[in-house]
């Protein structure tokens, strides 16, 4: 399995923005498809983006426009702009491959005034 370490929540306003990092335990290219989730309270765990080894990209529609999700050699990143509360939840990385996903232990990100 892969293990996955967030980085990079906190609190912001309204209109803000911050950048989350995931650092994983092996090349970020042997790892077939890697992504962003995010759980607000008493919520659905919801797709925020996901990118694959190739380099495609899926957002959530609520996203578009405002987070952008790239990668390096050692990080997963999430851009994100333009903030609102219902931005607020924790963030978690994952991470897919033919053994099976993994997943990070999550980063906590508050919008709020």
């Amino acid at each position: 399995q892969v293990q996955l370490v967030e980085s990079g929540g906190g609190l912001v306003q309204p209109g803000g923005s911050l950048r989350l990092s995931c650092a994983a335990s092996r090349s970020i290219f042997s790892i077939n498809r890697m992504g962003w989730y995010r759980q607000a309270p008493e919520k659905q765990r919801e797709m925020v983006a996901t990118m694959s080894l190739g380099g495609s990209t899926n957002y959530a529609d609520s996203v578009k426009g405002r987070f952008t999700i790239s990668r390096d050699n050692a990080k997963l990143y999430l851009e994100m702009n333009s903030l609102n509360p219902e931005d607020t939840a924790v963030y978690y990385c994952h991470a897919l491959t033919f053994a099976g996903g993994s997943w990070g232990q999550g980063t906590q990100v508050t919008v709020s005034s």
